[in-house]
């Protein structure tokens, strides 16, 4: 599919693929960029799971025997229990059987018996269980979904900024050496002009003829890298999960029009905003709401429950309340050694310290990176002036030479070398110029400011 979705300028008889149409296109379509919006959408159904482990659940038996025409028994049973994010569970329910060799401690009136409780984990599982570790696991984990999309995000688009940026050089470059071939033909055919009239020397014909030529295989060259960066361009254009080919009359926006100056702000504070960071952070938070459900496993089981029964007198249908009615139990279990649980408590501890080390080299890394890259904008910003200024300069100096040659007072040797200086001059502006840009997009990436909230936004 051909680039018809993305909004292009004309300029002549070319398009131009402007870089914030670019960026827009990689956010809207990109598949990547489609992965990251999955990840909210996983968080939620991660909490939703952990939060079933507090639903109601509601369960029920029967039973019945028949021999020999006789009832021997029927039961039916039925609960309710009402989990919380605590050690506490509430239990209701109702039981109501009959039969003639009914085991006694079952047995009811016609109207059945009803219960209504509480469970409850005094010791181990009371504050601290599977249920509210999951749940707050969860709610955790959805912070580290937006973070790891923002991740997903970065990394899409500085590598997709970076490809772009690379395609403007090679394209700069182009240009460059068109007016490089164009120079040497001119040298050559007033070279040749010149020997035909008996004022040059054919070695001077031969020598016009040969840069000529090494004119043509640079540029021949960077057409090379030139077809590679732009179809590293096309592998992140989209739409509508199709990949898109550029046109071929499309060209990237030219580096002046995206150079600018400092605007953005050293601040160390921004880098631990990184969504890299902030992951780990959140990585840590879960690991700790975990290890604190191990810790918990180290103190004995006490559960103790408690049911007051509703029962009826005098066969009446109503059931009334009485303290002395109820049942009640207590259990206990505590593992003498508790080696499994000391070694799993260990072994988070261990996970921690890990986790810390790599957050605390992760945040190391980004700050040094990040002032780096500051650092070098300034001296890239100079190199920019001084190119520019050198790049004046030597064409002074080539149209200074090819006026003496035009004379007879110079050589191709020396216009050659006029045009070497300059050509490579209007090469590192252009290299000077694309450097500056990547190094700014590195100190945006790593200073988190490379994704606004307008930008995600966006997202479909």
């Amino acid at each position: 599919m051909s680039l018809t979705g993305i909004r292009a300028s004309a300029q002549s008889d070319s398009l131009v693929l402007s870089y914030d149409d670019y960026i827009t296109n990689i956010l809207l379509y990109h598949p990547v960029a489609q992965k990251a919006k999955l990840k909210p959408s996983y968080a939620e159904a991660a909490l939703m799971k952990a939060k079933g482990s507090t639903d109601p659940t509601l369960d029920a038996d029967w039973d019945k025997k028949n021999l020999n025409d006789k009832l021997y028994y029927e039961k039916f049973q039925s609960r309710l229990r009402f989990p919380t994010s605590t050690g506490v569970t509430i239990v209701g329910g109702y039981e109501n059987t009959k039969g003639d060799y009914l085991n006694p401690e079952n047995t009811t009136d016609e109207y059945g018996l009803w219960h209504l409780g509480i469970e409850i984990n005094v010791l181990n599982g009371l504050l601290v269980n599977e249920r509210n570790t999951a749940i707050r696991q969860a709610k955790e984990f959805q912070n580290l979904s937006l973070n790891e999309q923002n991740t997903l995000l970065n990394d899409l688009l500085y590598n997709a900024m970076y490809t772009y940026h690379t395609w403007q050089l090679y394209h700069s470059f182009m240009d460059v050496l068109s007016e490089n071939i164009t120079i040497a033909y001119d040298y050559y055919t007033n070279t040749r002009e010149s020997y035909l009239q008996g004022e040059k020397t054919s070695m001077d014909t031969l020598e016009a003829h040969i840069l000529y030529q090494e004119a043509i295989s640079l540029f021949n060259k960077n057409e090379i890298y030139l077809i590679k960066s732009r179809q590293s361009v096309e592998n992140y254009l989209w739409y509508n999960n199709e990949a898109l080919t550029l046109q071929s009359n499309t060209l990237p926006e030219h580096y002046r029009e995206l150079y600018r100056h400092q605007v953005v702000r050293y601040d160390s504070a921004l880098i631990h905003n990184h969504p890299a960071i902030q992951a780990s952070i959140n990585k840590l938070s879960i690991t700790e709401i975990e290890q604190r459900l191990k810790r918990e496993k180290l103190k004995p089981k006490l559960k103790v429950k408690y049911n007051p029964l509703l029962t009826t007198s005098d066969n009446m249908a109503i059931h009334s309340f009485d303290i002395a009615n109820y049942k009640i139990g207590v259990g206990f279990s505590m593992p003498l050694l508790l080696r499994s649980e000391r070694a799993e408590v260990k072994m988070g501890k261990l996970k921690l310290q890990e986790l810390q080390l790599d957050l605390n080299y992760k945040q190391n890394e980004l700050l040094n990176k990040a002032e780096a890259s500051w650092l070098q904008q300034s001296v890239l910003q100079q190199q920019i002036d001084i190119n520019e200024t050198n790049a004046i300069n030597y064409k002074q100096l080539m149209d200074g030479e090819a006026e003496k040659f035009k004379y007879g007072e110079s050589s191709v040797f020396m216009l050659n070398k006029r045009q070497e200086k300059y050509i490579g001059s209007r090469l590192k502006l252009a290299e000077a110029y694309i450097k500056y840009q990547l190094e700014l997009l590195n100190y945006l990436y790593y200073s988190n400011q490379l994704i606004s909230d307008e930008s995600l936004t966006s997202l479909p």
